[in-house]
């Protein structure tokens, strides 16, 4: 009997210790499981975040679709119209006769020449390279600048949560974002050449028939016979952006104690005065001043005309100024004693006026192109100077070589003055297309189309339509008001066969009626200054 008690007592104390045993290894359990709920919570998204990701990251990886900024649109392929598919090759040459230079390895070369030693190095550079042609300087800087460029707008990757708790938080939501989304590191700026002609009510933005202060007669054609005035209509509109809508006030507040020189040729003289135009709406304005003489603008004796025009806003001290330079060269007689004297031609010096009034002007725009032809040269006595001495070198002699290396040299020099005026900002404009159809000006060639080739087309190409100004302002901080492209679908927008006196003659398919294509010139302009 104390035997069986013994065992009995055993088997208690056993089971006692069992159930002792099993409640420690429950307690464990517990405890240890609510530790690793507890960690594990840290590392588990919040709904809403989850929400969020599954919403707007989670898409198929077949199919990524990149985050767009918010001015961008999307075109299909049927909408985009290449500006020079229907434009015959002829055609295309016989409009930009200027435009279109020589490559550089047709021009005879003079081995044996040895002149204007003080220039070779420019000159092999300037007419050899194309477009290799580069010279010191922020290349970033060439590019047309805009009110929102150098402001970066990247993606955020975790907008919900500013402050992640954990680093396996952070890199889940990085990799999420970065599976299926294209990120841009900088938003785009403007590329205010690419888009299409469109119909504007509000246009035009001064009237023709007021303008009298500041437009010349022959090119306001509301005063001719010309009855059709659709182009007053129109108005560019970039593919993925919008201008800023031009007003003089906001043009003279922009321009507050600064000065604005246009110099070129007479199709700068239009952009000069339908800037005028513009700033003042057409209307008189008693208070703008012509402070011509203190840029030396006054009509000499014998002149049609002066030089150019200034003129001063005195509420915002700005200046509006045209200085006429066709071939953007500096200009001196050979023999200043003889009224019938030849003209030296320095085509590596930029015209006295902008050497001497550089440090004045805040902006400029600068121009040429139509005057170099053999015929203008002989009629003005032009003689090509290079280094000082008349030009031996027959790669330069040819038309296209001394028009190329001009241009190449004014923007380096432009360049190279830039770094002494921080705030100067200089604009080469590009060539402005003619539009002779059927013949050119002296051999019976016209422009009477009412219909603009723009109807139904777009300028979506990237380089501009004047290979020449975009190689010279290649590499530097000169920048290029790039207009060839969009003004040759505006055919219809120049002076054609009318005129105030109503009398037959030779058509001008090279100017524009103003109000005009030289508008929207000036509404680019001012939108990247």
């Amino acid at each position: 009997m104390p035997q069986k008690m013994k065992g009995g007592f055993q088997r208690i104390r056993s089971k006692q210790i069992s159930l002792v045993l099993i409640a420690l290894v429950c307690t464990t359990v517990l405890i240890w499981g609510c530790e690793r709920a507890s960690l594990l919570s840290s590392f588990i998204l919040p709904d809403e975040q989850v929400s969020r990701l599954s919403r707007d990251a989670l898409t198929d990886d077949s199919d990524p679709r990149p985050i767009l900024p918010k001015d961008s649109k999307q075109v299909t392929d049927g909408e985009e119209i290449e500006i020079d598919k229907n434009i015959p090759d002829e055609q295309e040459q016989q409009n930009h006769p200027e435009a279109d230079l020589q490559d550089t390895e047709k021009i005879p070369v003079d081995d044996n020449d040895t002149s204007g030693k003080s220039s070779v190095a420019v000159e092999e550079d300037i007419i050899t390279t194309g477009d290799e042609i580069s010279s010191e300087g922020n290349a970033e800087e060439a590019k047309p600048q805009t009110p929102e460029e150098g402001n970066t707008d990247d993606v955020d990757r975790n907008p919900e949560n500013t402050n992640p708790t954990t680093d396996f938080e952070t890199t889940l939501s990085n990799q999420v974002y970065n599976k299926s989304v294209v990120t841009p590191k900088e938003k785009q700026a403007c590329k205010y050449g690419k888009g299409k002609w469109v119909t504007d009510e509000s246009r035009p933005l001064y009237s023709g028939f007021k303008c009298k202060s500041w437009l010349s007669e022959m090119w306001a054609c509301r005063l001719t016979q010309r009855t059709d005035f659709a182009y007053e209509k129109l108005r560019w509109q970039p593919k993925d952006c919008d201008m800023e809508d031009f007003q003089g006030d906001k043009f003279l507040a922009r321009m507050r104690h600064k000065t604005l020189a246009f110099i070129g040729d007479s199709l700068g003289r239009q952009q000069f005065q339908s800037m005028m135009c513009m700033i003042t709406g057409g209307e008189d304005r008693p208070d703008v001043e012509d402070v011509g003489k203190q840029f030396g603008l006054v009509k000499a004796r014998g002149s049609i005309r002066p030089d150019g025009w200034a003129y001063w806003f005195p509420g915002t001290n700005t200046t509006v100024l045209y200085y006429w330079s066709a071939s953007l060269c500096d200009l001196t007689p050979i023999d200043p004693s003889n009224p019938k004297t030849e003209v030296a031609m320095h085509l590596d010096r930029p015209p006295a006026f902008l050497q001497r009034f550089l440090h004045r002007i805040d902006v400029l725009v600068f121009n040429t192109g139509h005057h170099w032809n053999r015929g203008k040269l002989n009629a003005n006595r032009w003689v090509m100077y290079v280094g000082g001495r008349p030009n031996t070198n027959r790669r330069i002699a040819d038309i296209a070589g001394a028009k190329n290396f001009t241009i190449h040299s004014i923007v380096r020099w432009v360049d190279s003055q830039l770094p002494k005026y921080p705030g100067l900002k200089a604009f080469l404009r590009t060539i402005s297309p003619r539009h002779f159809f059927n013949g050119d000006w002296n051999t019976g060639g016209s422009c009477d189309n009412t219909t603009p080739m723009s109807e139904g087309k777009e300028v979506l190409q990237d380089e501009s339509s004047d290979s020449t100004a975009a190689r010279a302002v290649k590499g530097t901080r000169v920048k290029l008001l790039d207009i060839t492209a969009i003004s040759q679908l505006r055919d219809e927008g120049h002076i054609s066969r009318y005129s105030i006196k109503a009398t037959p003659g030779v058509q001008d398919c090279l100017h524009w009626c103003l109000p005009g294509v030289p508008d929207t010139w000036n509404e680019l302009l001012f939108a990247q200054i």
